[in-house]
């Protein structure tokens, strides 16, 4: 129904990913400095994905922005990337030099994009 879609309060009547959407685009609305962004793409198609973090990079930048992910691929331009196992972080540094170091996180990202 697009944007005569009736929503209820508690926005029942949406799918996950019709939240996360939503969610997004009241951030990219509200342009605040700062963004906690906890598994944003979680419940959105691959392509849906990809759109929202081209939309996300504009978002983001020139912010101080958290992003909490299990998807790799949401995370890789980041300026600083702490990989967290069991509470504790064990590395730390951007996509390429962690790759470079075949960490623990070369091993998720292996793991996640293997075919």
């Amino acid at each position: 129904q697009g944007y005569d879609t009736v929503l209820t309060e508690d926005g029942a009547s949406l799918s996950k990913g019709q939240k996360q959407l939503l969610t997004i685009a009241r951030a990219m609305l509200l342009d605040a400095r700062i963004l906690i962004l906890d598994e944003a793409t979680s419940n959105v198609d691959t392509e849906t994905e990809l759109q929202i973090q081209a939309a996300m990079r504009q978002l983001m930048r020139g912010k101080t922005c958290f992003v909490i992910a299990h998807r790799l691929s949401t995370i890789r331009n980041a300026d600083t990337i702490l990989v967290v196992d069991q509470g504790q972080i064990v590395e730390q540094g951007r996509h390429g030099e962690l790759m470079e170091k075949k960490g623990f996180y070369y091993r998720l990202y292996q793991a996640q994009f293997q075919i």
